[in-house]
């Protein structure tokens, strides 16, 4: 392995931008590829689900293909990059605050096919852990390889992860906000100049291969909210804060449990996987990611009184199938499950104020960004990506109130943010 240098001096703030332009090219290309597959291996199970052979025949063949898949993603974790399980976002930030060591180039492939028989296989994961542990893997080989000292392959690092939140999401933005709020936490001119750049030449190749479009389309814009009804979204920010406690110790409550269990990671990821298989034969659009059912969410097409279902459900799902153990990142679950507790909130807020009548749009995209900054508590960025996810540039205000008082919560009831738990559990388990 090529030893990184620990005390050259830093390079230039040109020569270290012109490498970030680099990383992000090569993590776009990397973080690009598994979007396409992954949309690809979506679009596969849900014609299986719902194609001639839909009904038992097809369930005969999803189920057995889901726990296989999340069998062979488990194992190929277990013995090939055990650091590749779950997210890798609590170990990108382990080693930015400098706890543990980088993760090699192998840790790629791994990631990569893992993800993709994971999350393809019907676990509900997103595609933006392993964007961002892949990023960063890409870019510390990258230092390595140019032989690069301690402080630039860090910063390298730091703008790589944030280039691959950028690819997973079509977000530039959040993706160089998340380097400097999240995984950094301070502004300096080196981090901020690197992730801009690494996030922007990621895209561009992203885009190359995917087009350009928004995540979500919303088909009618936001109206301008009146300052009247900003207290409608305070309080929704409020539910979303008590949601988010809820979801964190969700998580949290079955790692414990799962790994409690007196059978080895792959039977477990085998059986977790049997059980998404089943959801995919019955409602395909309910697995994966959830973009379908934030999609459907902002579109208002969701039954009110489903919602409560819908939420039991995609809470449980994710769950479970973070403890599987395989490739795969709580992004995108948590916005599903924030876009649909927002439009019930929507409904209930359009029952308290008649005058908002049919348009649940903002409080969908307030409960996104609410949900996140509850969990993660990264506010900023939450509120960055789900306006760069659904072009929704009218709602500011309402995005700020949501998020404040959904931190304002999360902090009240004690609760750690989501990564920051996942890291010390990590650690713990180390000794």
């Amino acid at each position: 392995m090529i030893q990184t240098p620990e005390n050259d001096p830093p390079c230039g703030l040109t020569v270290l931008s012109l490498l970030s332009i680099l990383t992000g090219l090569v993590a776009g290309a990397i973080c690009g590829s598994f979007r396409l597959l992954l949309e690809w291996a979506d679009g596969l199970r849900t014609a299986l689900a719902l194609g001639p052979w839909h009904g038992f025949p097809a369930g005969l063949l999803l189920i057995p293909a889901s726990s296989l898949a999340s069998f062979l993603a488990a194992l190929m974790v277990r013995r090939l990059a055990p650091l590749a399980s779950g997210s890798g976002i609590p170990h990108v930030e382990a080693v930015l605050a400098g706890t543990t060591a980088a993760s090699s180039a192998s840790l790629v492939p791994v990631k990569f096919v893992g993800g993709l028989l994971a999350i393809g296989g019907g676990l509900a994961l997103g595609r933006e852990g392993p964007s961002v542990q892949m990023g960063a893997s890409a870019a510390n080989t990258i230092g390595r390889l140019l032989r690069l000292g301690r402080s630039d392959c860090r910063v390298l690092l730091a703008a790589g992860a944030g280039a691959g939140l950028a690819t997973a999401f079509n977000a530039p933005g959040a993706g160089a906000i998340f380097v400097l709020e999240e995984l950094v936490g301070r502004f300096e001119a080196r981090t901020v100049c690197s992730a801009l750049g690494a996030s922007v030449s990621a895209i561009l190749v992203a885009r190359a291969m995917l087009g350009g479009n928004p995540d979500f389309m919303v088909s009618v814009a936001p109206t301008v909210i009146d300052v009247s009804t900003q207290l409608l979204f305070l309080l929704t920010g409020l539910a979303m804060g008590v949601l988010s406690v809820l979801y964190n110790r969700t998580v949290l409550t079955t790692l414990r449990f799962a790994e409690g269990l007196p059978v080895g990671v792959e039977t477990r990821a085998a059986l977790i996987g049997a059980l998404a298989g089943v959801v995919v034969w019955l409602t395909p659009h309910l697995a994966g990611g959830g973009d379908w059912l934030t999609q459907k969410a902002i579109d208002g097409t969701i039954t009110w009184s489903v919602i409560p279902g819908l939420f039991v459900l995609r809470l449980a799902l994710g769950a479970l199938s973070y403890a599987a153990a395989t490739p795969g990142g709580l992004f995108a679950p948590m916005l599903a499950l924030g876009a649909l507790a927002g439009l019930g909130c929507g409904n209930i807020a359009h029952a308290l104020d008649p005058r908002l009548a049919g348009d649940t749009v903002p409080f969908v995209i307030v409960g996104m960004a609410a949900m996140f900054a509850g969990s993660v508590r990264a506010p900023l960025t939450g509120i960055i990506l789900v306006t760069e996810m659904t072009s929704a540039t009218s709602l500011l205000l309402p995005l700020l109130s949501g998020s404040f008082a959904a931190m304002l919560v999360a902090d009240g009831m004690k609760e750690a943010p989501i990564y920051e738990a996942l890291r010390n559990r990590a650690a713990i388990a180390k000794r």
